[in-house]
């Protein structure tokens, strides 16, 4: 019997308070209804939208979907028209109670911002190995969006400067189970040490928020003209910090959640102005209800998201190349501490394609393909690296503790036995909670509905949970 995922049987109503000098400042720009614009956010309405992970949750449809998030009324499931892996959700589940949540089978991410895959669908050839930079990655929407667009060959690395949110930039790269993203915990200005290294940077800057109003009511009560000013600053900065990474006709994609011109159309202008930067069209089909502007100064190109047009909240986009000519590339690289022949042995039985890896120790094992090497040799002397490949383990003994990351990738051998569990045994297992189930003895990968969440280890006397404390469910069903 399928289980369904439990739902929030009361609707939360967030009515927005829109800020009169938000209003005054947004009179006269493209698109822009007051009337409308109040209506939809003292409307109370919510918009949930999820984007699946392609090589999880494999051809996964409206109706697979609908299966899954069905329960009584809230059954409806259809597709966010900007993105092939977007779907809207009727009503809001529990996702912290959703297995297939914690198996990176799919991210909870906003519906406006998945217009991120037009702008590199339509700029640049995905097919071909690319550099790509996300520079301000964390929690890692746009990074696992990237990640699920750039072809096997390609490189993502996905950057937050604030260590904390590092942090959880990485949980959510490891429950992607991608193998071509290094995680880094830097400064734009560190970036300048890799002249013309990407082909593709994304910029989603940091910004004062005001289209997160309708879902966020802190962010209301932060907004004030005067943090529209700082964060034109601090957009300004890191786009001129950053942009020495970029190659000779590299695409630079930018993009925020405010609807402040100074925070969009002006910094497009600054963009084409001060950085020589070229800005590029894209085609937008009309029954998206997407709004295309222009700079004032240079008619730069920009396309805007307002929430009683689209289901979505409020957002903003533009897309530029750099045609300046880049400095010589003057790369360093770093010396990496390789796995013994003695470790590479134990992992022998652990890993499907071990041929295609090369295994470092930092200090731990972790895996980095070998296309990858020379890059991450690179990457390792000019940046503060939190997480690169897959995390494989350590080796005690000659038996391998294997790390979680591990078994949420795809790089396990398929001799490595799977116990498959049922829902309320899936739970109580990311609840880190004692598990009893007959299975064989040993180290095994725990599945629900075909999908790995994590390791246990079954003992004569006791089954261990190694699911990751720092990542288990603390609330209570």
């Amino acid at each position: 019997m399928q289980r369904t995922l439990p739902h929030l049987c009361v609707k939360l109503l967030c009515v927005a308070i829109v800020p009169q000098p938000l209003l005054d400042s947004l009179q006269g720009v493209p698109g822009f209804d007051a009337a409308a614009f109040r209506q939809v956010h003292q409307s109370g309405a919510q918009v949930t939208s999820i984007r699946i992970n392609g090589t999880k949750w494999n051809g996964a449809t409206n109706e697979s979907l609908q299966q899954h998030f069905s329960t009584g009324a809230f059954n409806a499931v259809s597709h966010v028209p900007w993105s092939q892996y977007g779907f809207y959700l009727a009503q809001r589940p529990s996702f912290t109670f959703d297995p297939l949540f914690h198996a990176g089978c799919y991210y909870v991410q906003e519906a406006s911002s998945l217009f991120l895959e037009q702008a590199l669908q339509q700029t640049i050839d995905l097919s071909q190995p690319l550099r790509v930079l996300d520079l301000c990655a964390a929690p890692g929407g746009k990074s696992t969006h990237i990640q699920s667009l750039i072809s096997a060959g390609s490189l993502l690395v996905s950057n937050e400067v604030i260590r904390s949110r590092a942090f959880i930039l990485k949980q959510n790269i490891i429950k992607w189970g991608a193998q071509n993203v290094v995680v880094t915990n830097n400064d734009p200005q560190h970036f300048s040490r890799l002249q013309g290294f990407f082909d593709v940077i994304v910029i989603d800057a940091p910004c004062s928020g005001s289209g997160l109003f309708r879902r966020d009511a802190e962010a209301i009560a932060e907004w004030s003209p005067e943090a529209v000013q700082l964060c034109c600053g601090r957009q300004k900065r890191i786009i001129a910090d950053v942009l020495p990474a970029l190659k000779e006709g590299g695409i630079l994609i930018y993009s925020t959640c405010s609807y402040s011109k100074e925070e969009d159309e002006d910094i497009a202008d600054w963009m084409t102005e001060a950085m020589h930067l070229e800005n590029v069209a894209l085609t937008v089909e009309n029954n998206w209800n997407i709004i295309e502007t222009e700079s004032e100064g240079r008619h730069a190109k920009g396309y805007r998201f307002f929430p009683d047009k689209v289901q979505g909240e409020g957002f903003y986009l533009a897309v530029f190349k750099k045609r300046q000519t880049a400095a010589e590339p003057r790369l360093k690289t770093a010396l990496l501490e390789r796995a013994t022949a003695a470790e590479k042995s134990v992992l022998q039985k652990w890993i499907a394609d071990i041929d295609a890896i090369e295994i470092f120790r930092v200090p731990y094992l972790y895996g980095v393909l070998k296309k990858f090497v020379a890059d991450y040799a690179i990457l390792k002397n000019a940046l503060n690296i939190q997480y690169a490949g897959v995390a494989l383990g350590e080796v005690i003994r000659d038996k391998l503790l294997p790390e979680h990351a591990l078994a949420l990738s795809n790089l396990t051998a398929a001799s490595v036995p799977v116990v498959s569990v049922d829902y309320d045994t899936a739970i109580q297992y990311l609840q880190r909670q004692e598990l009893r189930m007959d299975t064989v003895a040993g180290w095994q990968q725990v599945a629900y509905e075909g999908h790995v969440i994590g390791w246990i280890n079954a003992l004569p006397n006791r089954i261990n949970n190694y699911y990751p404390k720092e990542w288990r469910i603390l609330k209570q069903r």
